[in-house]
């Protein structure tokens, strides 16, 4: 079990899914955990199950579209807190559609929050990463980043230049200690998918080697590795966890 004891992660998105898991993984590990998403209610269950356990959560509501409420809330969160040394860019949304069909704003929503949002967070606590000259940042990318999909090319593109953005603050950041890197999902059981019929999960699990979609917890531990101590000499990669669909 890697260890994250004092440490502070801020975790985007945490109120479900991937999220949610990931923000109990880092707890499980040692680490408080600062939960960020628009829903103040749903933040506040994963709070409790946290606190249940063990854990010290706190609930910092925020849009991490809007570059200045996220430099407020990651200073609150250093404050608060005691410092601020992972940071977990997982907040995603879709708007699927075929490019013929889509229109300017469903192409526009998920690079806001997938790319921008990511954006906003990493430049907000790189000033606090490199005065302590320590720090881990984990994006939360997609295997349709790298392999695409069709009817999310919207998806697809936030994806991909989530990617693109992990290897340039890689290289930006490493000389201060601070380590950049991306965990890829493969076709995950969230309330993303949960919309799809028998028939497309039946086929999505055909392209799975490991015959199963995944869960959030088999992302959850990836994360955890990429925040520790041990994965000091890592950056700029890109973990695709995805059962083998991508090879």
């Amino acid at each position: 079990m890697f260890q994250l004891k004092d440490k502070v992660a801020l975790v985007t998105g945490a109120s479900r899914g991937i999220g949610r898991a990931i923000s109990l993984a880092l707890s499980a590990a040692g680490a408080a955990v600062a939960l960020i998403s628009r829903t103040k209610d749903m933040l506040a269950e994963v709070q409790a199950e946290i606190t249940r356990r063990g854990g010290r959560a706190e609930v910092y509501p925020c849009d991490i579209q809007d570059a200045v409420k996220v430099a407020e809330t990651v200073k609150a969160v250093a404050l608060e807190m005691g410092g601020l040394h992972i940071l977990v860019n997982n907040a995603g949304v879709t708007r699927d559609n075929l490019i013929m069909r889509m229109s300017a704003a469903d192409w526009a929503a998920p690079l806001n929050t997938n790319l921008t949002g990511a954006f906003n967070c990493l430049k907000a606590v790189t000033r606090p990463m490199m005065k302590q000259r320590w720090g881990r940042i984990i994006n939360i990318t997609s295997v349709v980043g790298v392999t695409g999909n069709a009817g999310q090319a919207n998806y697809a593109a936030s994806k991909a230049g989530l990617i693109g953005l992990t290897k340039s603050a890689a290289k930006e950041l490493a000389s201060r200690g601070i380590t950049v890197n991306a965990v890829a999902p493969g076709y995950i059981t969230t309330d993303m998918t949960a919309g799809l019929t028998e028939e497309i999960k039946l086929k999505m699990t055909e392209s799975i080697p490991l015959g199963r979609l995944g869960t959030p917890d088999d992302i959850a531990p990836a994360v955890v590795f990429l925040a520790s101590e041990e994965a000091g000499y890592i950056s700029g990669q890109t973990l695709l966890v995805d059962g083998g669909m991508v090879m």
